[in-house]
């Protein structure tokens, strides 16, 4: 029997899981999570990520809301532009980045990341409900351009304050927020 309390899938970025980040420890306090499994290979190819979320998906049953954090937003917004919606009841979209803008030392430049298939961003109305939580001090997106493709997708836009990057290094761990948009959409 199908559960009528909706799974969560966690989509991580591309630094994928890290044990200290919100996203999971958010994982070890639901009752119905599954995560997009860390690439072995082609880590930075975007194709490659959209099909692990249609792997994760796929055994999931029911009603599923996405968490995605950081270019796991990008992920989605490329997996939505291929026409898939699963069952979606919504998804929370968190410090997207902005990959069409260059970010700091020690992430892969705009052309790499074209090279790999994330450029240009999709810019279509998401086909579930969602939610773009930004940061007014993020070094990989700034506010007016989560803004942007918040409106792009169709998304509720929430600006979350100088909250950096919403991961370990901006000194998040836990995030309770988060819990509070999931109730949100389900």
């Amino acid at each position: 029997m199908v559960s009528t309390i909706p799974t969560v899938l966690i989509v991580p970025g591309l630094r994928d899981h890290v044990p200290e980040h919100w996203q999971t420890l958010l994982a070890t306090k639901l009752p119905r999570v599954a995560s997009v499994a860390p690439l072995e290979q082609d880590k930075l190819s975007c194709a490659a990520r959209v099909d692990a979320i249609d792997r994760a998906l796929a055994t999931i049953d029911g009603q599923v809301i996405i968490v995605a954090h950081s270019a796991g937003a990008m992920m989605i917004a490329h997996w939505a532009a291929r026409g898939a919606a699963h069952n979606i009841r919504g998804a929370l979209l968190a410090a997207p980045a902005d990959l069409e803008t260059p970010m700091p030392a020690g992430y892969p430049t705009t052309d790499i990341l074209r090279d790999h298939g994330w450029l240009p961003i999709p810019r279509g109305k998401l086909p579930f409900p969602s939610i773009v939580a930004a940061s007014s001090n993020d070094p990989l997106t700034r506010l007016d351009r989560a803004r942007e493709l918040a409106q792009a997708w169709g998304s509720r836009f929430v600006e979350l304050g100088e909250v950096g990057h919403l991961n370990p290094v901006s000194g998040y761990g836990e995030w309770p927020q988060a819990e509070a948009f999931i109730r949100e959409l389900s």
